[in-house]
């Protein structure tokens, strides 16, 4: 599991320069003086995930770094600023140089030189306002994330399943794990541990990779509550994952899974999650529903039906319709999801 980095990058205006600098755009450090400043061991490095020789990087002070000693290949960067997540990185090489920073930004006048370095394996602009981190199970209201802040376990999995984070990394061990288990198979040999699985640096040799942010539950999600009045809405963090919405009011407690499409692989994926969340509501939930950008097909609402689930889907800008499940379908599921 990554580590999750929440880096204020935006705040003044040296911070913006940076930005500009090496954010914005790729820096080549294969050529020139940023090439000289470097070790060959950290030329190699670099080289070796980053092969076009052009990558773009970040840095932190020396009041950052023990933080910085934690950062590892694979881990997630949300580079923030204005109460929005600006963007979100993957970290490549980390290294420690001050030689090679001061080629890059100019050292702060108090606090020196930003000779904690890394690259990015993936990076991608993002607009995501903190309201999304503050509705997650872990955080608080109006924390406007002062300073480096280094998240790791439970509270960096809530982030990364919460903004529908999917990192190249992870990507490439999937696609790895695929690779083995296939393998295996066909020589009818032992299928090797998942945890055992390891991505070769040799994987990283690809350049113009992306962090894929899924952000269409997101955006449907924050429509569906803002149609929403005398409840209390929330996410709820479970021992089977996070829910997208928690609602309780008069009429009791729902737990809704939203999907980004209405296809039949998608309403499988609500219904499995809804029955996985739903023995573990604070309070007994009463209903459970899948939330879609448009109507599934008629076969797919009856599958939800079948279940006790309600189906929600956005008919118009703003408007939600909803198909309820039969009564005695959802009782007779309650009785099961309900059940210690």
């Amino acid at each position: 599991m990554p580590v999750v980095a929440i880096q204020p990058s935006y705040g003044n205006a040296a911070a913006r320069r940076h930005w500009s600098d090496t954010l914005d755009k790729e820096v080549s450090f294969g050529e020139g003086h940023h090439r000289s400043a470097l070790t060959s061991a950290q030329l190699e490095s670099l080289l070796l995930t980053h092969s076009s020789g052009k990558a773009r990087f970040w840095g932190a002070t020396a009041v950052q770094d023990k933080n910085m000693r934690r950062l590892r290949t694979g881990d997630v960067v949300l580079f923030t600023g204005g109460k929005i997540i600006r963007g979100i990185g993957e970290v490549g090489v980390t290294f420690k140089n001050a030689a090679f920073a001061d080629t890059m930004w100019s050292p702060d006048p108090v606090k020196g030189s930003w000779h904690n370095v890394y690259s990015l394996l993936s990076f991608q602009p993002t607009e995501i306002p903190y309201r999304e981190v503050w509705a997650l199970p872990s955080f608080n209201e109006n924390d406007n994330f002062m300073g480096l802040r280094i998240l790791e376990g439970e509270k960096a999995e809530e982030v990364l399943l919460g903004l529908g984070i999917d990192t190249f990394t992870d990507t490439q061990r999937k696609i790895q794990r695929d690779i083995d288990v296939a393998t295996a198979l066909a020589a009818g040999t032992q299928i090797v541990p998942v945890e055992a699985v390891r991505t070769s640096a040799a994987t990283y040799r690809r350049d113009a990779r992306q962090v894929i942010v899924s952000r269409a539950e997101a955006l449907l999600v924050r429509e569906y509550t803002a149609s929403l009045s005398g409840v209390d809405v929330q996410r709820l963090r479970t021992p089977a994952g996070i829910t997208d919405i928690h609602v309780s009011g008069p009429e009791g407690t729902e737990i809704i899974e939203a999907k980004s499409s209405s296809d039949h692989s998608y309403v499988r994926a609500a219904l499995a999650q809804l029955l996985d969340y739903a023995p573990h509501s604070p309070r007994p939930a009463d209903r459970l529903a899948g939330l879609f950008p448009v109507r599934p097909t008629d076969s797919d609402v009856a599958l939800l039906h079948r279940y006790g689930i309600d189906c929600l889907f956005r008919s118009a800008a703003g408007v939600f319709d909803r198909l309820a499940a039969p009564s005695a379908a959802r009782q007779r599921m309650r009785e099961i999801w309900t059940a210690v």
